[in-house]
């Protein structure tokens, strides 16, 4: 067995690789088929070894025009495993796609088009960076508008904080300086709700007899202000000749962060589910062949197509502990582009079956049909969840009490309602922070609050991660501010 690369079968200007061997018992496996396998090196193996059979593998989708020249090379497709079959597999998670574009959008229907063929490269050079901006200097000055990325800026910022799993995220922009523009701006509106929250907590404590907040939002609050406070940022770009001038010509300072770039492995950090390094800003880096499994969210500002687009989703799709689902969310409407890329999974033939595009509120009436089992079962042992969420003060403890105690009757009992708490629990957290998710918060936390108190009760050695989830879900469970940047859509399933 020999491992190598397609660099290796290189030859000199004018000259042919020379034959290595007419076996016929020979087989070459290829990674990532679709890359480099058409160009002078691919020719000068195959020429290396004129009778071996050649098998290709790649978890890219094979485009429309592309398909038939990969199918040249490496013949029919000989097994397919498509992102369906996956979800079902538990190899990955659904994706959601959530349009959060600013009012202020672009008119030109043809614009992410033009744009892919500068774009679709995984990462322009300084050069092709000056002539997306000379080509395209009109559209470009719309995308990268002060207005507009402080829009986006902000609407991060409550996104971010406001998921129910709070995994790690990634800010897709369309070039190295806006990512540098957009982290900046991201900072400022960042210590801003920092500050916000603050001072809503110290009124809160000056006027504590009043009771000005409840215990829950107050737990809310403190919860948000401890992930604000604890969380990392970083900006992930390439080097470039000169970026130091060029950006410094822009009013930006790339240098401290070149300087962490250099000096810490933020790419180990990232992968680090207990890192506080959460939120990175990236234009080309990491957006494909990059796995972490924590990373849940992909903030898209940036006109993408093909390979490079599902590539860039796939990194929310991975399975990790409590994550339900990877979201997308999208700000320079990439939606005709997905739709594009998907059908390719649904023409007859092709490396596999599109999944059909779902509203997300299927996944909200999933929530109330697993809110009404849990209702349904507590019902059967004498417990009424709604005369609980309604009860005040004394009278609400006493019935969650009794609740418990009832729950409590046979270790079957017990564990079938955990069950029940743990699906409401994972499918609250995967709709947050969508609005159709607050009507249900109040059933949805005490489902998962009666879960804790019988775990309590059963002194189980897991508490502890248990209240960290109850605490998740009471994070914004209270009304939250409207979004400044319009008007979200429902998100929809992607995969």
């Amino acid at each position: 067995m020999i491992f190598t690369l397609i660099q290796k079968f290189r030859s000199e200007p004018g000259q042919a690789y020379p034959l290595l061997s007419e076996r016929t018992d020979v087989i070459v496996i290829t990674d990532e088929a679709h890359r480099s396998q058409y160009d002078v090196f691919a020719l000068n193996m195959r020429n290396a070894l004129p009778n071996a059979g050649f098998i290709g593998f790649t978890g890219t989708p094979l485009i429309k025009g592309e398909e038939e020249r990969t199918r040249e090379v490496f013949g029919d497709y000989v097994s397919v495993y498509d992102f369906a079959r996956s979800i079902e597999d538990g190899a990955t998670v659904p994706l959601y796609y959530e349009n959060r574009i600013p009012e202020m959008q672009l008119t030109n229907a043809h614009l992410n088009r033009d744009l892919d063929d500068l774009l679709e490269a995984a990462e322009l050079d300084e050069a092709q960076e000056k002539k997306l901006e000379r080509e395209f200097a009109r559209e470009y000055h719309i995308i990268t508008r002060e207005d507009r990325l402080e829009a986006i800026a902000r609407d991060v910022v409550r996104h971010f904080t406001g998921r129910g799993y709070r995994g790690k995220a990634m800010m897709v922009c369309i070039d190295k300086a806006t990512a540098v523009r957009m982290y900046a701006k991201v900072q400022v509106h960042w210590q801003t709700e920092i500050a916000r929250l603050q001072a809503e907590l110290a009124m809160d404590r000056m006027a504590a007899s009043s009771k000005v907040l409840s215990s829950d939002r107050r737990e809310a609050l403190l919860a948000r202000l401890h992930l604000m406070q604890s969380t990392d940022m970083a900006v992930v770009v390439s080097q470039g000749q000169n970026e130091v001038d060029d950006l410094r010509a822009k009013g930006l300072d790339i240098t401290p962060h070149r300087q962490r770039l250099l000096k810490e492995k933020l790419d180990e950090k990232f992968k680090d589910e207990a890192d506080p390094l959460r939120l990175v800003f990236v234009c080309a880096m990491w957006i494909t062949g990059f796995d972490v499994p924590t990373c849940s969210t992909i903030y898209l500002d940036k006109p993408m197509r093909a390979h490079t687009l599902m590539q860039t989703i796939a990194r929310a799709n991975r399975v990790a502990p409590g994550k339900e689902s990877g979201l997308i969310v999208d700000y320079v409407g990439i939606f005709r582009a997905l739709q594009d890329a998907l059908a390719v999974y649904a023409q007859p033939g092709a490396a596999g079956q599109a999944s059909p595009i779902l509203d997300k509120a299927e996944l909200v009436q999933a929530l109330r049909a697993a809110l009404q089992d849990a209702r349904t079962f507590a019902a059967e042992h004498g417990v009424s969840l709604d005369a609980i969420a309604g009860a005040q003060g004394f009278a609400r403890i006493g019935l969650i009490a009794d609740a418990v105690e009832a729950l409590l009757v046979s270790d079957a009992d017990k564990k079938h309602y955990l069950r029940l708490a743990g699906h409401v629990a994972r499918l609250f957290k995967a709709i947050l922070p969508d609005p159709l998710a607050h009507e249900l918060a109040p059933m949805a936390v005490l489902v998962s609050y009666l879960a804790a108190k019988i775990r309590a009760e059963t002194g189980q050695p897991d508490i502890s991660t248990v209240m960290d989830d109850v605490e998740a879900l009471l994070n914004d469970s209270i009304a939250t501010e409207g979004y400044h940047i319009g008007p979200a859509s429902t998100p929809e399933a992607l995969i």
